[in-house]
């Protein structure tokens, strides 16, 4: 996390109780941990799956902090506790997204962030950047206001297939965010340029 934070393109986080698991560290740590390093919208899932259980662990999530964005699993139950908390002032990102249809039924109960996750539609054998897309024109034909979240990235061309299509948001590994700044071509061009410096054996300007 500092890391990321260090290379000063963190805008905010998602995370969830198996995330913090492969970390060894316990999930309510990991999110205190998070909620003091990040400037920004932090999402945290509730393990509830009906809406009594998704509002009331939304509501309690919602006052850890005013970064807080609750995530709802796009099921019947999670749209029905999506209108519920939309009306109370909760920013809700609705996960788990696999289909440009369910993307559409949550933009029209107004939530903050969808997260289609691209890597497992991948997975399944479909594009998961032709899904964004449909959903990018979807939200473009009505103004939807919500934010599309491009989950699930598994590599650089993920990230940039993200920003042509105009997804808001893209939540990347680190790894593939070292990945976005290293090219063998300008690890080229610094090394001749220093050494043209060096025989023309000239004095730095400082």
């Amino acid at each position: 996390m500092p890391k990321s934070r260090d290379l000063g393109i963190l805008d905010g986080v998602t995370t969830n109780p198996t995330l913090a698991t492969k970390t060894g560290i316990p999930y309510k740590k990991a999110v205190e941990k998070i909620l003091k390093i990040v400037d920004g919208d932090v999402s945290l899932e509730v393990l509830s799956t009906d809406v009594d259980g998704m509002t009331r662990e939304a509501r309690s999530l919602a006052k850890l902090h005013k970064n807080i964005v609750v995530k709802l699993p796009t099921t019947e139950e999670g749209l029905k506790a999506l209108k519920i908390l939309k009306a109370e002032g909760i920013r809700i990102n609705m996960t788990l997204v696999f289909s440009p249809n369910q993307a559409l039924l949550v933009a029209k109960l107004g939530a903050y962030i969808v997260s289609p996750f691209v890597g497992r539609i991948d997975d399944a054998g479909e594009s998961g950047v032709e899904v964004v897309r449909k959903i990018r024109q979807i939200y473009d034909n009505y103004n939807f206001e919500t934010q599309i979240l491009f989950a699930s990235v598994r590599s650089t061309d993920h990230v940039e297939k993200a920003a042509l299509i105009g997804a808001d948001i893209a939540t990347c590994p680190y790894d593939v965010l070292k990945k976005l700044v290293a090219n063998p071509l300008t690890d080229v061009g610094l090394k001749k340029f220093l050494e043209d410096f060096k025989k023309s054996k000239q004095k730095p300007l400082v």
